[in-house]
């Protein structure tokens, strides 16, 4: 599939790529495998691993947060829910229920909601870097829309001061393509924050052109945005509702996919 030239974020000046890159269909989507089942060890409730929170002891038996599952030893995982959690820290449930399930004897930091908070958002941000350098995220609006009507794109994210009117229009384009609400996804910071984030200049919306790359940045977004409660619901495991539908949905907190109707 050939790329469409990179012409920066350009919300007013119209610009048409020519006919012979936009194909009459969209690709053939490629689905990630779903992630394997984990519990909340806070509210009890099961979801996708993708969705969950994993906690491990350091060699001290000092918790910490493992959102990238990639630290040795055993894990336990809980809802990405900051209330929740400091709620469970606040009433010495969450040290009882790590030590039950990790079985040892733990230390939580009295800091651990701030510091799962910045391992998010540094996650987060470090996805969308790793996909742009990839060559998966299209940006401005005008070739955002262009790709959308094409059915080319697998997610949607506006920047969380994107101006409404401005948001709906790609998200129309989007729907045109055949997308739905569950391909939609807000971020959890402004532009300002985002544009540095990308290395580009005023970035309000970008596109995500690759199935895989949209999994992953959902994910990370998503579990973000249910962490510092943007999302309601967010004490149930994001994921669950995807589980289990048409396989051509790729999901986290929020769907990605073409086919089948998501639950919002």
């Amino acid at each position: 599939m050939r790329e469409l030239p990179d012409e920066g974020e350009q919300d007013v000046t119209a610009h048409k790529a020519p006919e012979r890159q936009v194909p009459d269909q969209a690709p053939e989507r490629q689905v990630p495998d779903q992630a394997p089942q984990r519990r909340c060890l806070l509210t009890g409730l099961g979801g996708p691993q993708s969705g969950l929170i994993r906690l491990v002891a350091g060699p001290d038996n000092v918790i910490w947060p493992d959102p990238g599952n990639r630290l040795p030893g055993r894990g336990a995982w809980i809802a990405p829910d900051r209330a929740l959690l400091q709620q469970g820290m606040a009433s010495g449930r969450l040290k009882a229920a790590l030590a039950r399930s990790l079985r040892q004897p733990v230390s939580v930091p009295a800091d651990l909601d701030t510091r799962l908070a910045e391992v998010l958002q540094r996650r987060a941000l470090d996805r969308l870097g790793l996909e742009h350098r990839a060559g998966h995220l299209v940006m401005g609006s005008d070739r955002i829309s262009e790709w959308a009507r094409a059915g080319r794109l697998y997610l949607l994210v506006h920047a969380g001061d994107a101006a409404p009117d401005g948001a709906g229009k790609l998200d129309q384009a989007l729907r045109s393509g055949g997308g739905d609400r569950t391909m939609m996804l807000w971020a959890p910071i402004g532009r300002a924050e985002l544009s540095r984030a990308l290395g580009r200049e005023n970035v309000v919306h970008f596109g995500v052109s690759d199935a895989k790359g949209a999994f992953r940045i959902a994910e990370d977004l998503g579990r973000w945005r249910a962490y510092e409660g943007l999302d309601s619901g967010s004490t149930v495991c994001p994921g669950d509702e995807v589980l289990g539908k048409d396989e051509s949905r790729v999901g986290s907190q929020q769907a990605v996919g073409r086919n089948g109707e998501g639950r919002e």
